[in-house]
């Protein structure tokens, strides 16, 4: 199984990751764009450069568990003021959550449930999607271990940090399914 990436896949694509940072930089400012752009420029650049013949099939138990995990994470997030603390260090408010560009980014997030759909059907967006999914959780994600150097009060907890302990490496297993030597070499 290998997804062609037809001209219009990869323009498509792109102007998804594109949207998805720009709408970072919108409501959270430069800071988060970036951690952003790792997660979705590096998965689009995966995605491009990777050669890769996996299947849903081959990613399913790592997606679900990342997912699952991603679950986690947000709700460790929501329940320890994760936006208020990074707040303090953007200096930018914290957005209203009616606000259509909170709306929209929790639309492209959403987006990343379309994996299963799209990668069984073969669609090269929805292998787009898990490149960007894993990248996120395993690299992205990795940045709650930096905010504390950015807080000026010692290194500390820093909301979020505790999920992302076992989330990272889940996040780890499926980039490795999806494009690791294995996918590579087997159907």
């Amino acid at each position: 199984m290998h997804s062609k990436k037809s001209p219009g896949a990869i323009v498509f694509a792109w102007l998804f990751t594109v949207a998805v940072v720009v709408l970072g930089y919108v409501l959270l400012g430069w800071l988060p764009a970036l951690l952003f752009a790792f997660g979705f420029v590096g998965g689009f650049m995966q995605w491009l450069i990777v050669p890769t013949k996996a299947g849903f099939d081959r990613i399913r138990w790592a997606y679900f568990v990342t997912l699952a995990l991603f679950v986690v994470h947000k709700f460790e997030e929501r329940q320890m003021d994760f936006f208020p603390a990074l707040a303090k260090i953007t200096g930018v408010p914290v957005p209203d959550t009616n606000s259509v560009f909170v709306v929209l980014l929790y639309a492209f997030a959403a987006a990343w449930l379309l994996v299963p759909i799209l990668m069984s059907r073969d669609h090269p967006f929805g292998q787009y999607l898990a490149w960007t999914f894993f990248t996120s959780m395993g690299v992205t994600e990795l940045a709650h271990f930096v905010f504390p150097l950015l807080v000026g009060s010692g290194y500390g907890y820093f909301p979020g940090m505790a999920s992302v302990v076992v989330l990272a490496p889940a996040a780890w297993w499926g980039l490795n399914r999806l494009g690791g030597w294995d996918a590579l070499t087997k159907r």
